[in-house]
């Protein structure tokens, strides 16, 4: 089962990659390491992704104004 995301940092390290924390919920912390690269890959894909989910909130939205009227 998914944890669920409390909070996440995202810091500079002393060799030009970045050091991500994710913590869960339970307190529970993920440390990883990234280039800048990755964490580029990482920025299309949630702006993909929130695109998407923009999408199908933008339509609803749209049905529910027209049922209304």
């Amino acid at each position: 089962m998914a944890r669920i995301l409390s909070q996440f940092t995202i810091t500079p390290d002393s060799d030009g990659d970045y050091t991500l924390h994710l913590e869960d919920e339970e307190g529970e912390t993920i440390e990883l390491s990234a280039s800048y690269e990755q964490l580029d890959l990482i920025v299309e894909a949630i702006e993909d992704a929130l695109d998407i989910d923009e999408d199908d909130v933008i339509e609803v939205e749209d049905e529910e104004k027209s049922t209304e009227e």
